[in-house]
């Protein structure tokens, strides 16, 4: 069995972005070799996630207006952990997202169902953060 890991690295300007990084993914199958295995991407952060869904504009801001009701940035001062901080709100975001995917690879291809894509989703942003990208198969 083959295996292959890379790291992305992703710097956004705000405070919260969701970017689909489906084609550095598949980028990295590519360059993997492997056709037949699985692909796991997760966030190395723990403000930070690794989500599968669609990729359209509407559901991107309906997650955003939701994620910031569930947990709502402001005022800071409502969270224990902020106490030096101010990203709270950015671990419980994480937490309803998740941090990882697990994607099947068959035929060279990422095995997707309909309008499938992997997301990054960044509640914290202004600085560098990664995600690893692992491939195990044949």
């Amino acid at each position: 069995m083959k295996s292959y890991r890379k790291e992305l690295w992703f710097q956004v300007p705000t405070r919260r972005a969701l970017i689909n990084i489906t084609p550095q993914v598949e980028a990295c199958l590519k360059e993997s070799g492997i056709t037949e295995g699985l692909v796991l991407c997760n966030a190395m952060h723990i403000t930070a996630s690794v989500f599968i869904n669609d990729d359209e504009s509407g559901l991107h801001h309906d997650y955003d207006v939701w994620l910031e009701k569930l947990a709502p940035h402001e005022p800071v001062s409502q969270y224990r952990h902020n106490v030096g901080e101010d990203n709270a709100d950015a671990h419980m975001k994480r937490q309803i997202m998740g941090r990882e995917v697990v994607v099947a690879v068959s035929q060279g291809r990422l095995d997707f169902g309909t309008w499938e894509q992997i997301f990054y989703g960044e509640f914290d942003g202004k600085r560098r953060k990664r995600v690893l990208v692992k491939i195990i198969g044949e």
